[in-house]
């Protein structure tokens, strides 16, 4: 299992998950799951390895393979001004 040592924020020590990893790519979100990464319990910093890292940017730059992806529906709330 690889040491992602400590965590770069907080100094926590990164505990090896695999996470969802999301991308907005042209006004569209991308979630690659089960991506191998380290994370900060503390404060919840995630850090993926350089090889992993050029592997998501193939996934995500494949367009045949998004084409062919599940999708999914999310929720899109519009944060009132008078809030803000």
């Amino acid at each position: 299992m690889y040491d992602y040592g400590a965590c770069h924020v907080c100094g926590g020590k990164m505990k090896a998950r695999r996470i969802k990893q999301e991308f907005w790519i042209r006004n569209k979100l991308i979630v690659v799951e089960d991506v191998p990464a380290g994370v900060c319990p503390q404060c919840g910093e995630r850090v993926v390895r350089a090889d992993v890292g050029r592997r998501l940017a193939g996934v995500v730059g494949d367009a045949k393979r998004l084409r062919a992806a599940k999708t999914m529906s999310v929720p899109v709330i519009q944060f009132a001004k008078d809030v803000a």
